[in-house]
């Protein structure tokens, strides 16, 4: 003998099938407001590292449009200074290259700006190619792409005409 629910019942399953969805819908929202906050964390904290490097660079013009056989004959600390120059940049480019994948004008910026590194960047991944290797995969691939399309290259790693 089947016994019928009561409208009580049917309607209490109802409603807690209700509360269920309403739930999972607020942890679903959740989790697109933690992506969305990452994501924009990510994205002010590139542009506040490619904004320091472009200040690092006002005050250092002779870094950022370098006479690279100067630097080589200056000083132990001058070069060590444009050494970290040119990895604060490479840092600042990675980061802007994470964060804004979908926005060329990113990567137009920093290719401009990584020309004029280029003989450096050769000479020290001749001489310490570990260098390189303390930066993601994608910048490695730019920066090597970068000295094969510049035609700079070991031994002399000067820039070719482009």
């Amino acid at each position: 003998m089947t016994q019928q629910a009561a409208w009580w019942q049917k309607h209490g399953t109802l409603a807690q099938m209700a509360q269920a969805t309403v739930a999972l819908l607020g942890f679903v929202a959740i989790l697109l407001q933690i992506n969305e906050i990452r994501t924009s964390n990510r994205a002010s904290s590139a542009r506040s590292a490619f904004l320091g490097y472009t200040d690092l660079a006002f005050q250092n013009p002779k870094f950022a449009q370098p006479d690279y056989e100067a630097i080589k004959a200056a000083s132990r600390e001058e070069r060590s200074q444009y050494e970290s120059f040119v990895s604060y940049f490479l840092y600042a480019c990675e980061e802007t290259f994470a964060a804004f994948a979908d926005k060329r004008e990113w990567q137009a910026s920093c290719d401009y700006d990584l020309k004029p590194h280029l003989p450096f960047l050769c000479e020290k991944n001749q001489a310490q190619p570990a260098y390189l290797a303390t930066y993601g995969a994608d910048t490695q691939q730019w920066v090597k792409t970068s000295l094969k399309t510049a035609s700079v290259a070991p031994p002399d790693c000067k820039l070719g005409k482009t």
